[in-house]
């Protein structure tokens, strides 16, 4: 069962830590009562404010889990695999996190209405936060629980999804040690299920001719194509993505699913997308997708190290 808690009106509860406020921007300071509106339940460590589409901005914990590559490519990968509808765009984000996603299609989508379910309880409280800041309560639903209760997503507003995405861990549990912050090690471990769990809840929730984005780990991509068999979807669409050319091989790959009842003709492995050079300069494919997402670029940056 999915548990909606209801914002309440709490003055300065969005005030990103307990015990500094002076680093934030004018900008991100709570002034108005549409941010003042929010569930507030526990005291955060030290947040960071970061631009991450457009206007919008998320407030992510500085040694917590935080917005990442593979955030942005999913994100985008369903930009492009939006199909068309008639009426109102109808998302689902499984595993939302902190919102990043979620709030990178709502920048692209400004009509779209989304429901976002987590179940971790530092992330939901996050992106209670962020859904709020950015003044979009009004267009998205937040649902704390688990997305293997399959009865819980039929039950969800908006259901059947024209667009679903997820971006799941992909590190198992007996593959090291588990980070020692919840947070963490419930985004980067198979801690409640992998991509065949997040395949398996989208197609239960899938509107005819819909589409689901989700990422997996390269080291086992088969998961992912075979997860989507199992739950009766067919792969349109894979993409690897390699985070510095001349390094490893690629680190994850973005994959496109249609429901069952399509039957592509092909399946298209993409080109990779590589996101920083050898020198750590970003590649102009990574300068596009911040220009995809209304982001500045600025090609003089100094490279990463």
């Amino acid at each position: 069962m999915f548990v909606h808690r209801r914002f309440s009106t709490i003055p300065y509860c969005l005030l990103p830590s307990c015990r500094s406020i002076g680093w934030l921007s004018k900008r991100s300071r709570p002034d108005s009562p549409c941010i003042r509106t929010v569930l507030h339940t526990s005291p955060l460590d030290e947040l960071t404010d970061d631009a991450i589409a457009g206007t919008y901005r998320v407030w992510q914990r500085r040694r917590g889990h935080r917005y990442s590559l593979d955030d942005v490519v999913t994100a985008w990968e369903a930009a492009r695999a939006v199909p068309e509808v008639d009426g109102t765009l109808s998302c689902l984000d499984l595993g939302c996190g902190i919102g990043s996603v979620l709030i990178m299609l709502a920048h692209r989508f400004p009509t779209a209405r989304f429901v976002g379910v987590e179940a971790q309880e530092i992330s939901y409280e996050l992106v209670q936060r962020n859904v709020v800041r950015n003044g979009l309560g009004d267009r998205v639903v937040l649902r704390h629980g688990d997305l293997r209760d399959h009865d819980a997503l039929r039950a969800l507003p908006g259901a059947p999804f024209d667009l679903i995405t997820g971006t799941p861990p992909y590190f198992d549990p007996k593959d090291g040690t588990l980070p020692p912050d919840s947070q963490k090690a419930h985004a980067r471990v198979e801690l409640r299920g992998g991509v065949e769990d997040y395949l398996a809840a989208a197609a239960t929730v899938l509107a005819p001719g819909g589409r689901v984005v989700v990422c997996a780990g390269a080291r086992a991509p088969e998961r992912a194509l075979d997860g989507g068999q199992a739950a009766g979807l067919s792969a349109l669409r894979r993409r690897d993505v390699i985070p510095r050319a001349g390094k490893k091989g690629p680190l994850f790959g973005v994959f496109t699913f249609a429901g069952g009842a399509e039957h592509p003709d092909s399946f298209e492995h993409s080109k990779p997308l590589v996101a920083r050079d050898e020198d750590g300069g970003r590649t102009p494919a990574a300068h596009d997708l911040r220009r995809f997402f209304g982001l500045p670029v600025n090609e003089a940056e100094a490279p990463s190290p």
